[in-house]
């Protein structure tokens, strides 16, 4: 049975360390040529705006994680990175974590703010639950495959000393007897089948309404998300209702789902019945392919992909932006691509009534964007890690050396396909048929489009045409 639960995270204050100012401040000049060399869409466009255009990129902290100093630095690091949206534990501590993020990168540069959701559940669901047990129980001969295998580095053995609260332990900063580092575990469920003598055991719980619906009238929570297995209406429309007039304080509202077959559209079409009366603002659709697998391999963001090629050939499907999640990497936006759904939409011809896709249309984006869950944790984790190793609890901003790494990791998996019309001065390249004579590129940048002069370089059979020479204003008629 589900129980309703809440966690108040503290963490101590980090550390005096010896800053060498001048190089300190070099690096932090750095981070700021970094993002406008790129041009991050944050500066100038709004999350609605990246929705409609297909560029929408969500952070997810993770519904059960709940560690505030890595919240803190991730939410500053994806804030600078261009993130449209920080999805975050419905828990006071946590959000103002995000917060502190958030207004710290924007003391080292102007970027817009991104929305900050909480998540929340109507039943039991994989994304709210930890895992529990008792190290005296553990056999002294163990291997300890569960350290080796949890991905949040939530699990702590052998008195190592710790900085957060430990399921079974002594006091923080202290020796501890080990367990599990409860503000750490999001509920992956790694280690639950590699325990060999079946230690570990599930506590799964149900985010209060109640207090929630007192979370929404906070003026830093933007969004928040609903996750539902989607086979039950009745448990969601018992917490919808239990939000009240909350609601209606939000920029978005999301629902979370996973791929339940021919069941999916007719269940989405009775959850936003029962939102519709009282639904103020956008609201999206999350399509969870495979849960809090993103930084396993590159395979597993395949089935959130199909997913979205169900929905998005669904004629009868509610009204609502869609986005990827569960799985989703450095693949899947090459998956989206492959399948012609990356910043795409659909527009009806008036003679046949066929969909016809066109490349960044004026009309909303077939698919509204990707959330990234663990893959974006882990790869920025893995500089939060150094940092604390090197300086205990710290702001990332302090040490700007960690800080360029970090941001560095987290534009690479958005990569120049976010980017890429940002800034009118990159570099393109393609092939056309040779033909001896010189070819122009129309490229369209927002509402206005450009005409570039292209140099070509001959090849056999071929030509590979390489941007070069010089951008010319020419007003034209697109």
């Amino acid at each position: 049975m589900a129980l309703n639960f809440s966690i108040n995270a503290t963490i101590s204050p980090p550390n005096p360390v010896k800053v060498n100012y001048k190089n300190s401040s070099k690096t932090l000049q750095n981070v700021k040529n970094l993002v406008n060399k790129i041009g991050i869409p944050s500066i100038s466009s709004s999350p609605h705006e990246s929705l409609q255009k297909g560029n929408w990129v969500k952070l997810i902290c993770g519904a059960s994680f709940e560690d505030v100093a890595d919240i803190r630095n991730l939410s500053l690091v994806y804030t600078l990175a261009g993130v449209d949206c920080i999805d975050c534990a419905a828990d006071a501590s946590v959000v103002s974590a995000v917060s502190q993020g958030i207004e710290a990168a924007r003391d080292i540069l102007p970027v817009r703010r991104p929305w900050t959701m909480i998540s929340v559940n109507d039943d039991e669901d994989l994304h709210f639950r930890k895992a529990e047990f008792d190290p005296e129980d553990c056999p002294l001969d163990c291997s300890r495959p569960c350290e080796k295998v949890c991905p949040a580095d939530a699990i702590l053995l052998e008195g190592k000393k710790s900085t957060a609260e430990v399921s079974h332990g002594t006091d923080m900063l202290g020796e501890s007897k080990g367990g599990v580092i409860t503000e750490r575990c999001y509920g992956c469920g790694r280690c639950f089948p590699v325990c060999p003598y079946d230690k570990i055991r599930e506590v799964t719980y149900v985010r209060d309404a109640t207090a929630t619906a007192e979370l929404l009238e906070r003026n830093d929570v933007d969004a928040i998300e609903i996750h539902t297995s989607g086979r039950q209406i009745t448990p969601f429309e018992e917490l919808w209702d239990g939000l009240g007039d909350s609601v209606r304080n939000l920029r978005l509202v999301a629902v979370s789902l996973p791929n339940n077959g021919e069941t999916t559209i007719p269940s989405m079409n009775k959850m936003y019945s029962i939102m519709e009366p009282h639904l103020s603002c956008f609201n999206l659709w999350q399509l969870d392919g495979r849960p809090m697998s993103g930084d396993i391999g590159r395979g597993a963001t395949r089935e959130s992909i199909a997913f979205a090629v169900q929905l998005a050939a669904a004629k009868d499907r509610p009204p609502g932006f869609l986005q990827l999640a569960g799985g989703t990497n450095a693949h899947t936006v090459a998956g989206l691509k492959k399948e012609g759904l990356f910043r795409t939409s659909i527009t009806k011809h008036s003679t046949d009534e066929k969909s016809t896709a066109i490349l960044l249309s004026s009309s909303n984006a077939l698919i509204g964007g990707i959330a990234y869950g663990g893959y974006a944790r882990k790869i920025v984790g893995r500089v939060l890690n150094s940092l604390q190793s090197q300086h205990g609890l710290a702001l990332i901003e302090d040490h700007p050396d960690h800080l360029l790494e970090a941001l560095q990791e987290a534009i690479a998996l958005f990569g120049k396909k976010r980017y890429e019309n940002q800034n009118p001065n990159f570099l393109l390249s393609g092939i056309f048929d040779s033909s001896g004579a010189a070819e122009t590129a129309i490229v369209t940048a927002g509402a206005s489009c450009r005409l570039l002069v292209l140099c070509l370089t001959a090849h056999v059979g071929c030509v590979r045409i390489w941007a070069t020479v010089k951008e010319l204003q020419v007003p034209l008629s697109c």
